[in-house]
């Protein structure tokens, strides 16, 4: 996929924490949630401007989304923990499910395409591709961007109506 594409994937696995962060806290933050997931959508292809890193290599994986994710965590855990404990904890819990989230989501909007993604290696080398569409395919990125901002603008829409 294209950075169209990744950037509403990101929307799409989004969609059901900003709809928990609107009902719980606020929507403004969770579509502030949505703008940051979106802005991440594109780290793994990172690797295409890092000399001696292949395309779809190790940050096309869970090790590197856990690895984001840790350090997401860290950086919200040591945020939070300036309020409390419980907040440190809390907020660290959140950023690392943000950090990861983001990864995961590129890995998924890959796997639609025929190059497909080895999320599992080095430890197991299993290609996983669904083969639906290039990704340089226009109309695909079109759509799955059109489709996340849909789907997570009702979802936080409904989220913030939840009365609590």
């Amino acid at each position: 996929m294209h950075q169209k594409g990744h950037i509403g994937a990101s929307l799409l696995v989004y969609a059901p924490f900003g709809f928990v962060l609107a009902a719980l806290a606020s929507m403004e933050l969770a579509f502030i949630g949505a703008a940051a997931v979106g802005s991440m959508a594109m780290v793994p292809d990172l690797d295409m401007r890092i000399p001696l890193i292949k395309h779809r290599g190790i940050t096309h994986t869970v090790w590197f989304a856990l690895v984001v994710g840790a350090a997401f965590g860290l950086v919200g855990a040591v945020l939070g923990v300036q309020e409390s404990i419980v907040g440190g904890v809390l907020f660290g819990f959140l950023a690392f499910g943000f950090g990861t989230l983001t990864i995961v989501s590129h890995l998924l909007a890959d796997a639609l395409t025929p190059m497909g993604i080895k999320p599992f290696s080095p430890v197991r080398d299993t290609k996983y591709t669904l083969d639906l569409f290039k990704a340089a395919n226009p109309i695909a990125n079109y759509a799955l961007l059109g489709l996340g901002g849909a789907v997570v603008a009702v979802a936080v829409v409904a989220g913030g109506a939840v009365p609590l």
